[in-house]
Parts: structure tokens; C-alpha cells; sequence
């Protein structure tokens, strides 16, 4: 069975994104083994210089890193990826699981995802050129990777 992972910065406090993630975890269950790995964020200054910023995605990243490893199929949720529709991204899962065992989707802080982890990255893409906070990314990331089990296994899904 795949397994996947969601490595995030940062903690869920909304309880109803909580309840969505555990919805979600519990429907996964059934396709794939899910983990869902959170490492501390860093507070952002209200003013913010390029070195400040630089700083923060380091700190972050550098806590990532262990987490990452070296027999994954790693994939940077990014602005600058590539969008797939839902179907595609189905495929893009289908695909992956030929030759790895895991998948590991990174999703950055507010800040987003520093250049050392984008570099290791093999695969980067883009739910919308929208922002949206980091915590709900992850559950729109979550629903995508269930509905994605639903049209490889021909199941019905909502359209």
C-alpha cells in the first residue's frame, strides 16, 4: 500500500480544520497509509526584510529536512508548479506509486517553502495562483489525494 506523506510547517488550531484533516485522514485509510508530519513555524515580524524572510524559510527548512527521506517521491506544493486538474493529478499518483513506495508533499509556512527544500524537490505543483493560508492548503490537499484514489479506482466522485 502507498504510503503518504504531508510534511507541513505549523500546527492546525482551527477545529474545524481539524475535523476536516481527521474526515479525510479516515477516508484515506482505505487506499493509502497517511502521515502527517508538522514541524514548529517560525513567528513573522510584521516588517519583514528579504534577509528576515530568507532567514525564517531556513530555520523551517532546516527542520524538514530530517524528515525527508531518500526513497520518496518528494513534491513541493509551490505557486510556481505545475496546476493539474483532478484527473491528472490522479495519474500523477498512479504514476509515482510505479516506482516509489511513498510520497511526500511538502507544504511551506506563511512564509512558503525555502530553496534548499524546493531544490530536492522532485515535483512541484500548484492547487491555484490564489493565496490561501498554509492550514487549509492541507486539507484541499488532502481531498485532491482521496479524490484521486476515487477516479483510479473508477469509483464515483464528485464532479
Amino acid at each position: 500500500m502507498l504510503t503518504i506523506n504531508i510534511l507541513c510547517v505549523g500546527k492546525i488550531k482551527e477545529n474545524y480544520l481539524k475535523e476536516a484533516i481527521l474526515e479525510y485522514s479516515k477516508r484515506l485509510s482505505k487506499y493509502c497509509n497517511l502521515n502527517i508530519i508538522e514541524v514548529q513555524d517560525e513567528k513573522v515580524p510584521d516588517k519583514l526584510s528579504d534577509k528576515v524572510e530568507e532567514n525564517i524559510k531556513s530555520i523551517e527548512a532546516e527542520r524538514m529536512l530530517k524528515y525527508i527521506k531518500k526513497d520518496t517521491c518528494l513534491i513541493a506544493l509551490d505557486l510556481k508548479g505545475k496546476e493539474l486538474n483532478s484527473e491528472e493529478f490522479s495519474k500523477e499518483i498512479q504514476n509515482i506509486s510505479l516506482n516509489y513506495s511513498s510520497i511526500t508533499f511538502v507544504i511551506g509556512g506563511t512564509l512558503g517553502i525555502a530553496e534548499t527544500i524546493l531544490s530536492k524537490c522532485d515535483k512541484k505543483i500548484c492547487f491555484s495562483k490564489m493565496t490561501f493560508p498554509h492550514q487549509l492548503i492541507r486539507v484541499f490537499l488532502l481531498e485532491q489525494v482521496f479524490r484521486g484514489f476515487k477516479i483510479a479506482g473508477g469509483e464515483t466522485y464528485h464532479r
